[in-house]
């Protein structure tokens, strides 16, 4: 079975664009086969952008897919982004969307954070459930060697994909777990780097 967090070269294309709306600023993607939330901003990735207080600084967009999250935030607040995933197929979409909507993002191909050596004020994760616990658990785990001090790792997901044993490993990880929002089934988390 095919799953978006790896490159699978026997899907057929299936290209789809549209626009989301982010504040007063209009975006546009693309997206392919292969990735995930093909044809729209999926609902956790909006609620998760919608969530978030006013950023500054470096963010992270860990596990990019086609690059929503670090795109429409690097837009928004002048940040300075990096965007990471491990799939080929979701970076060469990123690299696209970036030059359609005119941000200025770096991309990286990264099996979570193996190429990314830098730290960051802000990481951003719409976790890739489907590829287990081992992988979302390691991008959560690693995630305080790459925030300064007093950084923020914002997390969405639902009850229904373990949303209190994310938040018992994120507060192991890091001390701290506040729910930012909680509404239908969906989180939003937020752990603060000590």
């Amino acid at each position: 079975m095919s799953h978006y967090f790896i490159e699978d070269k026997t899907l057929k294309p299936d290209i789809k664009e549209f626009d989301y709306y982010y504040k007063n600023l209009r975006f546009k993607f693309i997206t392919d086969s292969g990735v995930f939330s093909k044809g729209q901003v999926d609902p956790a990735t909006d609620l998760l952008i919608n969530s978030l207080p006013p950023l500054k600084g470096a963010l992270l967009d860990l596990g990019c897919g086609y690059g929503c999250i670090g795109i429409v935030l690097s837009k928004a607040y002048g940040l300075d982004v990096t965007q990471a995933d491990i799939n080929p197929t979701a970076i060469r979409l990123a690299e696209q969307n970036r030059r359609i909507n005119n941000a200025e993002t770096k991309i990286v191909l990264s099996d979570c954070y193996e190429n990314i050596p830098e730290r960051f004020d802000t990481i951003a994760i719409n976790p890739p459930i489907h590829a287990g616990k081992d992988v979302t658990y390691k991008m959560y785990g690693e995630a305080p060697a790459h925030l300064n001090k007093g950084g923020r790792l914002y997390v969405v997901t639902l009850k229904k994909h373990g949303a209190e044993s994310t938040i018992r490993k994120l507060a192991d990880v890091f001390g701290n777990c506040d729910v930012i929002y909680k509404k239908k089934g969906y989180y939003v988390l937020c752990c603060v780097c000590d």
